[in-house]
């Protein structure tokens, strides 16, 4: 297995915006991880999976990501991204923001090779999300596409392709 890195990132209190937490939940069960109790905990449990949940992303991952083969980031999306569960190869690439505290994925990528000339194979699993009130539930819609994005998360895992959609 390839050292992998999957990073969920969102807000578990805002229902949807926490489906990432939800994924990676179910992908330390299926690893036989144990489960996560709250949000910014990571595992390195299994010597080829480290699996961490943020509210955003930072600056400061560039060194983590820069350790790994490839990385899987985990997002929810509000129909901006086409398809309810979308799987994207990711390139470095520096996309500024309009928002002070939001960094992409791209970004990240673009700091560990810039920083530490390290350019692991990345990809975004992206569930779109119908509800973004306060509460830990996620709807029903997003609850069945997070299912879904758990066994291609697991297919990618398990296989080593580059993208999990083509399986």
């Amino acid at each position: 297995m390839k050292d992998t890195l999957i990073i969920g990132y969102g807000n578990i209190d805002r229902q949807d915006d926490g489906v990432a937490w939800h994924i990676l939940a179910e992908i330390a069960k299926l690893h036989g991880l144990e489960e996560f109790i709250t949000e910014n905990e990571s595992f390195r449990e299994e010597s080829w999976l480290h699996l961490i949940f943020e509210l955003q992303l930072t600056p400061e991952m560039a060194e983590l990501i820069a350790n790994f083969t490839r990385v899987c980031f985990v997002d929810a999306h509000t129909g901006n991204i086409e398809g309810d569960v979308s799987f994207n190869p990711l390139q470095p690439e520096y996309k500024p923001s309009a928002f002070t505290h939001h960094m992409s994925p791209e970004t990240c990528l673009s700091l560990a090779k810039t920083l530490y000339q390290r350019e692991p194979e990345a990809l975004l699993a992206s569930v779109r999300g119908y509800e973004f009130e306060f509460g830990d539930n996620l709807s029903p819609k997003t609850a069945e596409l997070a299912g879904l994005c758990v066994k291609k998360i697991n297919t990618w895992l398990i296989s080593g392709h580059d993208n999990p959609i083509n399986q």
